[in-house]
């Protein structure tokens, strides 16, 4: 927490405190420390005895069904034994076709159970689709974050390209052209050579200051296969269009690229939404069958959800443990970011910590680490200007074949000094400073509440299933079966004295008849 103390602007929320105050174990039930490092055995143990809870507890709801299973078979002929005794008790209680007396009374409380399960379902899958929103734009919040940073830093490489390039342009043409016009007169020529060797020495700094990135990492890469700089100038493009080629493998590239892991995140995501939303969608439908079947009393459509109801407990237990895990990975990075960007190898290979420290921590009390270099460059370009004003006035009204020479030497100035003020005001921290921090409350924010909603419907859909599986069998077994059905419509139909005596009452009902 001293590392997040600096960046005013986050602070972890409660839910990430909390989640990450959760006690670790590993394998071997030792416990072990919440720190975040996603590439150690001993903290992916953690992570795992924390999913396996969710095997537990699928285990006690199939132990729960089984039992209520069992309970239903072993009074099943209990029921066909006190039937008899009782059949005369509930006919006399009973009016039409319905149910009466302790029958009719375990049926209502069997499909009101139902119901009760059904409902809790729905609400369950009302929550998991405002969780997987919620999810989905703090995916998005980090993704979009992560693209302007690499928009940022492939205009940095751009500018520093586009520099270096014409300098290089300029040393090797206009000015070794007026070289060879000044020989003879040695002030212009000292004057040359020290606008050559000034431009030199920026080529020089800015080249160590290029964030050049490989070819595979999705960013820029400022130098040709000689080694020399292009010569053509380079133009930024939008960060939509900025190149985020992944790697071979899905390998994180060395060092970082935050294109790289934009398009990662948004490919992954696309997956992940649409397969809750499918998700969401099964339970609504085997929950909305399931209010059908038990309406129309239909044993068939019952028993085809009761199959994809089981299917549902186990994708409502298994999504359950993989949300605990990831929440809980979650909020250990969120805790304190800063620590394991500047100790992964994959952020700080190539980028010395200074660096880093200064972007992601962007304090007023922090030099910039570039403060010289730039300051430097800047007084070259300056005196590389004096020069070149000197010899305007000076040189060409006595050489004027140089005039052609030094006005393409002082075009190539004015578009380096442009590009150089862009460079500042790019390196600054404030602008990827800005980046980072939008990431992590898309991240830590957003996506964490999504997470959290995510796992609160997966627990409720995976007690809601495991009661629906526990009240079907009854519900199943207190429907009618169609031989009583056929058998009750047939003595009705073909009873000619039932019918012969309710017409005659019908009759004798109706006075004017």
């Amino acid at each position: 927490m001293a590392a997040m103390a600096t960046v005013p602007s986050y602070t972890p929320s409660l839910w990430v405190r909390m989640c990450h105050a959760l006690p670790r174990l590993d394998l071997t039930m030792t416990m072990r420390d919440n720190l975040f490092i996603p590439d150690s055995w001993e903290y992916q143990q953690t992570l795992l005895v924390l999913s396996s809870l969710s095997a537990i507890a699928l285990v006690l709801s199939l132990l729960v069904i089984i039992s209520f299973l069992i309970h239903y078979c072993c009074c099943r002929r209990g029921d066909r034994s006190d039937g008899s005794e009782e059949e005369e008790e509930d006919e006399e209680g009973s009016t039409g076709h319905g149910y009466g007396g302790k029958k009719g009374r375990g049926i209502c409380c069997v499909t009101w159970m139902s119901v009760a399960a059904v409902t809790l379902c729905c609400v369950a899958i009302g929550v998991g689709f405002y969780g997987n929103s919620e999810a989905n734009d703090g995916i998005y919040q980090l993704t979009s974050s992560l693209l302007t940073a690499n928009y940022t830093l492939a205009s940095i490489d751009l500018l520093v390209s586009d520099t270096i390039s014409g300098l290089q342009l300029s040393i090797a043409g206009p000015l070794t052209t007026m070289e060879e016009l000044f020989t003879g007169s040695k002030p212009y020529l000292v004057s040359t050579r020290n606008c050559r060797r000034l431009s030199e020495n920026v080529v020089s700094l800015l080249t160590s200051l290029t964030m050049v990135r490989s070819s595979d990492g999705g960013a820029w890469n400022s130098s040709n296969s000689n080694g020399d700089p292009p010569i053509a100038a380079l133009t930024p493009v939008p960060p939509s269009m900025a190149p985020t080629v992944a790697p071979a493998g899905g390998v994180m590239p060395s060092p970082f690229s935050p294109g790289w892991a934009a398009n990662t995140l948004m490919v992954n995501e696309d997956y992940r939404w649409l397969s809750y939303v499918l998700l969401l969608l099964l339970d609504l439908l085997v929950c909305l069958f399931i209010l059908l079947g038990l309406a129309k009393q239909a044993r068939w459509l019952l028993i085809l959800m009761t199959v994809l109801a089981w299917l549902a407990l186990f994708l409502s237990w298994g999504s359950l443990g993989l949300e605990t895990a990831t929440v809980v990975a979650v909020s250990d990075f969120c805790t304190d970011p800063n620590t394991f960007v500047l100790n992964s190898t994959h952020f700080n290979s190539g980028t010395s910590l200074d660096v880093l420290d200064y972007y992601l921590t962007c304090s007023r009390r922090m030099n910039s680490p570039f403060q010289q270099l730039l300051t430097q460059s800047q007084r070259a370009l300056s005196s590389i200007h004096t020069h070149l004003s000197s010899l305007d006035r000076n040189a060409l009204p006595q050489v004027p074949k140089a005039e052609k020479s030094l006005r393409e030497v002082q075009q190539i100035l004015n578009a380096t000094e442009g590009n150089f003020h862009q460079l500042v005001a790019l390196l600054n921290c404030r602008g990827l400073n800005k980046d980072y921090i939008d990431s992590l409350k898309g991240l830590c924010y957003d996506g964490m509440e999504g997470l959290l909603y995510l796992s609160l419907y997966s627990f409720l859909s995976a007690l809601a299933f495991t009661a629906v599986l526990c009240s079907l069998p009854g519900a199943w077994r207190s429907f009618p079966s169609d031989t009583e059905e056929y058998e009750d419509s047939d003595s009705e139909s073909e009873d000619p004295f039932t019918s012969h005596q309710d017409s005659k009452r019908f009759l004798q009902w109706q006075p004017w008849l």
